[in-house]
C-alpha cells in the first residue's frame, strides 16, 4: 500500500494521466526490482522508497518532453527509463539495450512477464549494434558524457533523429565538448518529485549536411 501511494502520488505531482492498471504495472517495476536486486545487485539503491523517487518518477519525469518514434534506451541498466516510458506510452517500438548480462537476463524476463510486447531486449555494446531500422530518439540516464554518447550511437540514429541525455546539472563543459557534426535543440529543467538534486533534458541532433 505504501508503494501504491508513494508512486500514485509522485505521478499526480508529475502532473501525468495514468490508468489505474499503468499505476499497477509502476508498482510491479518496483516490486519485481526489490525482488531480483537481492541475487542480482542491480542498483546501489535499497530503499523502495528512493527507488520510486530515482528510478521510475525520475524517468517518467522527461515523458512530456520526449521526441516521438522509435525509442532506443542504451545503458538501460535495469530498464531506466525505457520501462517506464514504454508503460506510459505504449503506442510505440522500444529497444533498451545494455553490455550487462546480468540486467539484461532481469528485463527480458519482465518484458516477458508484464507482456510489454512494443520492447525489446538488446544485450550487446552499443558501438557494435548494427540494427535493421534506425531510431528516432536515442535516450540514455547516467550512461556517459555527451561527445562519448553520440560519438558510440551516431550510426543508430536515423538523420531526422534526435538524441536526449538526462544530465543532473547544466553540462556545461559537455555541451563545449560536443563534435563538429551535433548541434543543441534545447536544454529543458526537469523537476522530479522529492527530489532535491538537479535535472535537465539535452536534446541534440545532427547537423544538416550543406
Amino acid at each position: 500500500m505504501e508503494l501504491t501511494q508513494a508512486i500514485s502520488g509522485g505521478i499526480q505531482e508529475l502532473g501525468l494521466d495514468v490508468t489505474k492498471e499503468q499505476l499497477q504495472q509502476f508498482e510491479r517495476i518496483i516490486e519485481q526490482l526489490i525482488k531480483w536486486n537481492k541475487a542480482y545487485n542491480l542498483t546501489a539503491i535499497r530503499d523502495p522508497q528512493q527507488m520510486i523517487i530515482t528510478h521510475l518518477l525520475d524517468s517518467l519525469a522527461i515523458a512530456p518532453f520526449m521526441a516521438q518514434g522509435r525509442l532506443l534506451d542504451i545503458g538501460t541498466g535495469p530498464g531506466f527509463p525505457g520501462i517506464p516510458l514504454a508503460i506510459y506510452e505504449p503506442k510505440r517500438d522500444y529497444s533498451l539495450l545494455d553490455s550487462n548480462g546480468k540486467k539484461t537476463r532481469y528485463l527480458k524476463q519482465l518484458v516477458y512477464d508484464m507482456s510489454l510486447s512494443q520492447v525489446s531486449v538488446v544485450d550487446t555494446r552499443v558501438e557494435e549494434w548494427q540494427p535493421d531500422t534506425l531510431f528516432d530518439v536515442i535516450v540514455s540516464r547516467a550512461f556517459a558524457s555527451l561527445e562519448k554518447m553520440v560519438s558510440l550511437s551516431h550510426h543508430l540514429l536515423a538523420e531526422t533523429g534526435v538524441w536526449q541525455a538526462m544530465k543532473g546539472e547544466y553540462p556545461e563543459q559537455e555541451l563545449a565538448a560536443l563534435p563538429d557534426y551535433v548541434e543543441l535543440v534545447k536544454v529543458d529543467v526537469i523537476s522530479v518529485p522529492k527530489l532535491n538534486a538537479e535535472r535537465h533534458l539535452v536534446t541534440l541532433r545532427k547537423k544538416a549536411s550543406s
